[in-house]
């Protein structure tokens, strides 16, 4: 898979959230790169911030917008097919996603997304 056919799943998956549910997100931007930290290596996305159950009002007045990264490299070794970068980019951004609205991995795992 191409690093533009890779960057298309990823907006596909965006598209694939629910409208109400992306109107709820406030103040984040997503990223595709292609490789997390080397002290991580095969992490496959990662967010950045202050989920929405941390945040009080007068919160995000000059703050940077939180981050969600999806990183190309170890999604694609993890999978062998298209459909399973498919799957798994889904699954990545859906995770990220939760963590913004204070889903922990814990509850994640509990709701079958890991």
């Amino acid at each position: 898979m191409t690093a533009q056919e890779f960057d298309e799943a990823v907006g596909d998956a965006l598209d694939d959230v629910p409208a109400e549910l992306v109107a709820l997100m406030n103040n984040v931007v997503f990223l595709v790169e292609d490789e997390p930290p080397p002290d991580e290596p095969v992490l496959l996305g990662v967010y950045d911030g202050t989920p929405l159950t941390e945040r009080h009002d007068g919160w995000a007045a000059g703050s940077l917008p939180d981050r969600i990264t999806i990183f190309r490299g170890p999604t694609l070794r993890l999978c062998q097919t298209r459909e399973e970068v498919l799957d798994e980019v889904t699954v990545t951004v859906v995770h990220e996603i939760a963590h913004h609205f204070g889903i922990d991995d814990r509850r994640l795992h509990e709701l079958g997304w890991d």
